[in-house]
């Protein structure tokens, strides 16, 4: 309010000055036009035309200018024959004497004019009038002149208008500053500038300071919010000034406006930008009821995400190894109670069945899978399926010799993994008694695809519809509804297609196709 107030006052200063200068002008012109017709007036007198042209005429003409100056209120009027020999003038001895001043040149050429000078009595505005006899021949040239007041005088004589205008200006300014200083504080919820200024440093330091992203934008789209941890997850140059952007010319693949847009809140939502992982959370801003724009807070999962899939990695070996444990028991124990029995030849028999089977596969996977984890989960898997009287069959035109672009072992492990093992859940509810599980990978120069099919219950529309959200599931456990989500999360984070065909108790099928080139996502 104070600085408002001075401003005023500032204005007020100068308006007055520029009232100042223009009371000045008008006064100026007000006093030729009076100075003007001062002069005409002497000019066209008969006895000052005929008295101008007689020696002894000044006798005549000075006291006339002296009564005509009086009632006119001017200073001086000079009176010049054609000679420029003084007729009249304010000092008396100055009657005879000639005229050198070059100001009156024009009007001895029958111009009348006006002219500012500056003289003994100061500066002053003279009316130059040519003096005609009745023939309008040129006699003489008459000079009137009036000093010019100065400012303080002309404040004084309107000191009563300056005075009133000075007053209400400064009562409406300071009531309009006043009015104008509450209405903008209540707008900044009663803080003062240096308080609005430390909130905006603090909450800024606050932004960049945070280890999670933070993106804000309003509703036209543009940057408002972008901190540094931000800028480090997307890769951008921590001195580049995004604020104001336009959010899609900084991040190409954006989903923020999706809030926007939508006009609703994504939370706890994976997203893939490139080979990073966030983990985000979408919400809209609002003021008032008013949505103003959206923000996202997220943080960068790909080392958590790597380090949860070498785990589930480890849990698929672990189990696979205990299978096979127990089933290799159960061979031997076979051979065991054959050779009790006294039945060498079945033993043996039994014996080269087993190895040859394991051979085979063993030989398969290693010719034909050139990546050992995959490899083992598929061993691990078929002998899962024997413990539970379930074929796995693996088809022998299968092949992997490298993965697609973005995807490495833990993630075929964890897509296999996941799908094989929804196939045992359905297959374990099922009545049938051929259970099969049939596995195939193929892969050329274009694409690489995954597919696993099972006889087993299958599932309804509504099921299949909700299947890929996360936390759905038919399965009365904790924690389930996580593998097909996360299988799609993968499948999204290598640009693939997942596409599924299940009807109920006629089993599913799930078939994964990843390009084998990078793809703009």
């Amino acid at each position: 309010m104070l600085l408002s107030v001075g401003i005023v006052l500032f204005s007020l200063v100068i308006g007055s000055l520029i009232v100042v200068g223009g009371i000045i002008r008008v006064t100026e012109t007000q006093l030729g036009q009076r100075l003007m017709t001062t002069a005409r007036t002497i000019a066209e007198i008969p006895v000052i035309q005929k008295s101008i042209q007689e020696p002894d005429g000044w006798r005549v003409i000075n006291p006339t200018a002296h009564k005509l100056k009086i009632v006119n209120d001017v200073t001086y009027i000079v009176v010049l024959n054609k000679d420029r020999v003084r007729y009249s003038d304010p000092l008396d001895k100055r009657i005879g004497t000639f005229y050198r001043g070059k100001d009156v040149e024009a009007a001895f050429a029958e111009h009348s004019y006006q002219q500012k000078v500056r003289g003994e009595l100061g500066t002053a505005l003279r009316a130059y009038v040519p003096l005609m006899d009745e023939h309008h021949q040129q006699v003489g040239v008459v000079l009137v002149g009036r000093v010019m007041p100065g400012v303080w005088e002309i404040m004084r004589e309107e000191r009563a208008n300056i005075a009133i205008t000075f007053f209400l200006s400064l009562l409406f300014g300071v009531w309009g500053s006043y009015q104008l200083a509450r209405h903008m504080k209540k707008q900044m919820l009663n803080l003062e500038p240096d308080e609005i200024a430390r909130i905006l440093v603090e909450r800024t330091a606050t932004f960049h300071s945070m280890h999670e992203g933070v993106i804000a934008i309003d509703n036209q789209e543009r940057i408002t919010i972008f901190n540094d941890r931000a800028k480090q997850i997307f890769g951008l140059d921590e001195d580049l000034e995004v604020l104001g952007m336009p959010i899609r010319s900084v991040l190409h693949d954006t989903r923020l406006p999706e809030v926007l847009e939508q006009q609703k809140n994504f939370t706890n939502t994976e997203i893939h930008v490139g080979n990073t992982l966030l983990w985000s959370n979408r919400f809209l801003i609002k003021v008032e009821n008013k949505v103003v724009g959206a923000l996202a807070i997220f943080q960068d999962r790909t080392e958590v995400a790597r380090m949860a899939e070498e785990l589930t990695g480890v849990k698929e070996f672990v189990g696979a190894l205990r299978v096979q444990n127990h089933e290799h028991m159960n061979k031997l124990h076979t051979i065991a109670g054959l050779l009790q029995l006294h039945q060498h030849e079945k033993a043996l028999a039994y014996l080269f069945e087993v190895s040859d089977q394991q051979e085979e596969l063993t030989s398969f996977l290693s010719s034909q899978i050139a990546d050992e984890n995959v490899s083992g989960l598929l061993m691990g898997k078929v002998s899962r399926g024997r413990e539970l009287g379930i074929r796995v069959t693996i088809d022998r035109m299968s092949r992997l010799e490298q993965f697609p672009p973005y995807m490495d072992h833990h993630n075929f492990v964890l897509i296999l993994g996941n799908l094989i093992e929804n196939a045992f859940d359905s297959l374990e509810k099922s009545d049938r008694q051929d259970k099969e599980i049939t596995i195939s990978i193929e892969q050329d120069s274009e694409v690489c695809s995954l597919l696993v099919e099972d006889n087993g219950i299958g599932m309804d529309e509504n099921t299949r519809a909700r299947m890929l959200e996360r936390g759905f599931s038919t399965k009365e456990r904790e924690h389930r509804g996580l593998g097909l989500h996360l299988v799609h999360q993968l499948v999204k984070k290598g640009g693939g297609e997942l596409v599924c065909h299940s009807r109920p108790n006629e089993g599913a099928s799930f078939l994964i196709t990843f390009p084998m080139k990078e793809v703009d996502e």
